[in-house]
């Protein structure tokens, strides 16, 4: 039996988690879904044999899946931040997101269908921004800030000035 994580996130589905689990291992490298736990009998809510939870892994990290029903929402007070290498891996992720039925935000946010958010951020995107030369770093995030999809190359000209 594997030793369970000692911090495992927890994210609030109406009945769709085992869906988004399912996405997500397929769209992330070092992703999976593990167990799916069903109800073992009926509920207020659901019936036995409706999914409950679902654990995955996002890029490594140990999440749970929880299909808790309407009551909540998600909202952009949490989100997976995915470090990206070059433009082609920034479009990739972006574009699997906002293609399977999520939605475009500002700045390299978008939120997937079932209204998770996510910051995907090209890694030279994060350097520039901490720039030690106060000018560089101030090109950069007023790049950034005319963004919803990181343009790589619009960040490289901000770095160069």
């Amino acid at each position: 039996m594997a030793t369970q994580a000692k911090n495992t996130i927890c994210l609030w589905f109406d009945r769709e988690a085992e869906d988004a689990a399912r996405f997500y291992a397929k769209t992330f490298p070092n992703s999976s879904v593990g167990a799916v736990f069903r109800a073992p009998g009926d509920y207020p809510s659901g019936k036995e044999g409706d999914v409950l939870t679902v654990e995955f892994t996002v890029f490594g990290i140990p999440c749970i899946g929880l299909n808790g029903g309407d009551v909540f929402k998600q909202s952009e007070s949490f989100s997976f931040q995915i470090a990206t290498d070059d433009q082609a891996e920034t479009d990739r992720y972006w574009n699997a997101i906002v293609n399977n039925g999520g939605a475009e935000s500002e700045c390299g946010w978008c939120k997937d269908k079932w209204g998770v958010s996510w910051q995907i951020t090209p890694v030279i995107l994060s350097k520039g921004i901490a720039d030690p030369d106060p000018a560089v770093a101030k090109r950069v995030f007023n790049a950034m800030m005319t963004m919803k999809k990181i343009d790589v190359a619009k960040i490289e000209a901000a770095l160069r000035g």
